[in-house]
């Protein structure tokens, strides 16, 4: 599997990497009492609509709350579209280890939930699932147990086994849903007028009300705010919900700013419920989105227009809010800036939670648990993040390609090199013979970290009907 280069490379040690591919796997120490986690993923939605990031034309007051009372990540990195995102915050895998169709999680592999609910705690999930495999009508696709199966106790989501045509049996996310509530169909005509983002909420909120001796965690992968952009509870007045899933283009913004605010109105609803139930101060809440902004979309950031860069590889696709909260332990109003990516929540998870990974574990991520609650432990410089790294293979009109970067500097696979600090946008490529001293060796350990990695078939598209090739077995990549 690994050639003779792979082989040298791995065996790369200096002060860049931080660690070597033998450094230990231990879990940071856990809080005296273990907490309980609350993991809310927004859909479809960047920095650029949250005012703690700078947003000028959103309202997240409650979100923004959080940031002041916590810890705000600057430089957290999803991948461009949903399901790689989901694929591998779910199971702490990069893509190359374990995405073979869009819309599709192995059941096979094990997730964040099956980690939790082996330590003990009840688990739940709600929103958004599309996993089952329903482009591809894979091998048990119309399972409605695969919650289950992936570690949840408790369950209500949307294109679990119906999609989102009315002629199959499904349909929309927003108004009249179609969901799945532990294996019970919930048709449009039972929701009837209702708003489906509310009626998870709803789910989320009962769930932490539940008497209960073990701690809980849930994962609200929710709806908000992909298209279409409908109008909310709170802006769409009279008119008729039946039809309200298929809203006029010219009211595109307008719902698009509304679904914003009302995502933000929903985490307060978890928040305040959390703190009703007097269980904040033992339940660490963090806050992320699965990738960029729907490209239809452009926003007032800072005095400057950002376009949204869903499906794309640069910084308005991949890089994502983070915020981080837990009531008496987080430092209030702190701004980290780490590296984070979507494979360092599942060791981070079992960080709080006390447990320690062992050879069923991913081995790609680094948990990120020490900079939400402020303080050191024994090893923490050698599990610090020093690159992120990315393989994206989407077959969904898309180019796949990689790239690996730190804070400023972001190299490609195919050689492009740009200080993203500078050059947001990517515009303007950096020329290797104009490079100084200490980015040409940002460069140079950049690269290094590619050659370790699959090669991804640079320039083709392709649709989803095949299968994309993986490489489960692949060396841990040193240095990322």
């Amino acid at each position: 599997m690994v050639n003779t280069r792979l082989a040298q490379l791995l065996a790369i040690s200096s002060v860049f990497f931080g660690l070597l591919a033998s450094a230990g796997r231990a879990a940071e120490p856990a809080s005296p009492e273990r907490p309980n986690i609350v993991l809310i993923m927004a859909d479809d939605v960047s920095w650029e609509a949250f005012g703690c990031y700078g947003a000028e034309e959103y309202a997240t007051p409650h979100l923004d709350a959080l940031a002041a009372g916590g810890v705000r990540f600057t430089h957290c990195y999803s991948t461009p579209i949903c399901t790689t995102s989901r694929v591998e915050l779910m199971t702490g895998k990069y893509s190359f280890r374990n995405y073979t169709h869009f819309g599709y999680l192995d059941p096979q592999q094990k997730t964040f939930g099956h980690l939790l609910k082996q330590a003990g705690y009840e688990t739940a999930i709600a929103g958004k699932w599309q996993l089952n495999g329903l482009y591809n009508s894979l091998p048990g696709h119309e399972d409605s147990n695969r919650p289950v199966q992936a570690g949840f106790d408790q369950f209500l989501l949307w294109q679990l086994t119906r999609g989102r045509q009315e002629s199959d049996g499904g349909g929309e996310r927003f108004w009249n849903p179609v969901l799945e509530h532990n294996g019970r169909l919930l048709t449009s005509q039972e929701n009837a007028g209702k708003f489906g983002p509310d009626l998870l909420c709803d789910f989320v909120c009962n769930f932490i009300q539940q008497p209960r001796e073990a701690a809980f965690f849930v994962y609200y992968p929710m709806v908000l705010v992909h298209d279409p952009f409908v109008p909310t509870p709170d802006t769409i007045g009279d008119a008729d919900r039946a039809t309200a899933n298929k809203p006029k283009a010219r009211d595109k913004k307008r719902n698009f700013v509304a679904m914003v605010n009302y995502m933000d109105k929903l985490v307060g609803r978890i928040v305040d419920e959390l703190e009703t139930s007097g269980q904040l101060e033992n339940t660490l809440l963090l806050f992320t989105a699965d990738n960029g902004t729907n490209r239809s979309i452009t926003s007032q950031w800072q005095g400057r227009s950002i376009r949204g860069g869903k499906g794309g590889m640069t910084n308005m696709g991949t890089h994502v809010p983070l915020i981080a909260s837990w009531k008496g332990r987080t430092v209030a109003g702190s701004v980290v800036d780490e590296l984070v990516d979507f494979t360092d929540f599942y060791p981070t998870l079992a960080a709080a939670a006390g447990v320690g990974l062992d050879a069923t574990d991913p081995v790609d991520g680094y948990s990120f648990l020490s900079s939400i609650v402020g303080e050191s432990t024994v090893g923490e410089s050698s599990k610090v993040r020093p690159a992120v790294f990315l393989h994206y293979q989407p077959y969904w009109n898309q180019l796949p390609g990689q790239f690996a970067r730190t804070q400023q500097y972001k190299l490609y696979r195919d050689g492009r090199f740009f200080d993203v600090s500078r050059d947001l946008e990517e515009l303007l490529p950096l020329q290797q013979e104009s490079l100084e001293e200490s980015a040409r060796d940002v460069r140079q350990k950049l690269q290094q970290l590619l050659d370790q990695a699959p090669e991804v078939p640079l320039g083709k598209r392709g649709g989803n009907s095949g299968p994309r090739p993986i490489h489960p077995d692949w060396s841990r990549l040193v240095g990322e």
